[in-house]
């Protein structure tokens, strides 16, 4: 597995926004006191994220977060937490959450990869689901079965600007707390984090909920296994660096909220490693080049990538 020194050679950029193009994205202050908004036709965001041990861009960023001194989360590396309000009623099942990538990652794949990807579907998340040979590939999970937590807020109506979604930053998302407790309850989703989870592993479940319009869903999705210090994923018994998993074009790990049925996109968060010879700005800037499916500044892959 690719050592400190190699990991040292990068450092980490966060840009969100509405869609896929870089261009319609923000700069993320990481682990700061502020929200970002982000809002497209389709829905409106506040936005959040934490990184434990951080030490990407900007320079002078929070090394990490008291998110992380809360006692359901002080094993956590990162989390992504958001208050978020529709503009259209969806279906439970059709609401995603994941990582997809906008060229081939198979040639890239580490040994183990395979066992890793089940171990997660068996011990973490048995509703992820995607395909990581295709040439666009993708790891989804219906959202309602993958959050870490999952709130359900207030009706507040039409958004505009952001002024009525709640800010995130010093949020900690609590499991079915705030005013919308009685939907769950007429729904019989359960209360606690493990039991709502398992719940909704249920297709027949996802389709009786519905992501009601103007209705505010707060959310936080993180995990003790991405470690973006030296940017790699732990598993129990499986230690896999990601560098050889992230999208060779963009050298960049992206998480998605979209709908399966319409394919409208909600709220991208891009992830993007900078090499120390690179341009400082990732989202405009390109990529290394690339040599028989690497950059040019990466080793091929190898077994030593798993422990």
């Amino acid at each position: 597995m690719p050592g400190s020194e190699k990991a040292s050679r990068y450092r980490l950029k966060v840009t969100a926004g509405p869609d896929y193009d870089p261009a319609t994205h923000q700069d993320v202050s990481v682990n700061e006191d502020q929200t970002l908004y982000i809002s497209n036709s389709h829905a409106s965001t506040n936005l959040a994220v934490r990184i434990q041990n951080y030490t990407g861009f900007p320079d002078g960023a929070p090394r990490t977060n008291t998110y992380f001194t809360h006692p359901s989360h002080h094993k956590d590396q990162y989390s992504i937490s958001f208050a978020i309000s529709f503009t259209k009623p969806i279906n439970g099942d059709d609401l995603l959450f994941g990582n997809d990538f906008d060229n081939p990652i198979r040639d890239r794949l580490p040994p183990g990869f395979g066992a890793a990807l089940r171990l997660v579907q068996w011990t973490i998340d048995p509703s992820l689901d995607g395909d990581a040979h295709a040439d666009k590939p993708y790891l989804y999970s219906p959202a309602l079965a993958t959050w870490n937590s999952l709130r359900v807020g207030r009706q507040i109506g039409r958004v505009e600007g952001g002024g009525k979604l709640p800010e995130v930053h010093g949020l900690v998302v609590e499991e079915g707390e705030d005013d919308g407790v009685c939907v769950r309850e007429e729904l019989g989703v359960p209360g606690e984090v493990a039991a709502r989870r398992s719940h909704f592993h249920s297709e027949d479940k996802r389709k009786e909920w519905e992501f009601e319009v103007g209705r505010v869903y707060f959310a936080d999705f993180g995990n003790q296994y991405l470690d973006f210090n030296d940017f790699t994923l732990r598993l129990p018994g499986f230690n896999i660096n990601a560098l050889h998993y992230i999208d060779e074009k963009t050298h960049s790990l992206r998480y998605v909220l979209k709908n399966r049925t319409t394919g409208d996109v909600y709220l991208v968060v891009l992830f993007t490693l900078v090499h120390d010879s690179e341009d400082q700005n990732p989202v405009s800037g390109q990529p290394g080049k690339v040599k028989g499916g690497r950059f040019d500044w990466e080793e091929e892959p190898s077994a030593a990538d798993v422990e």
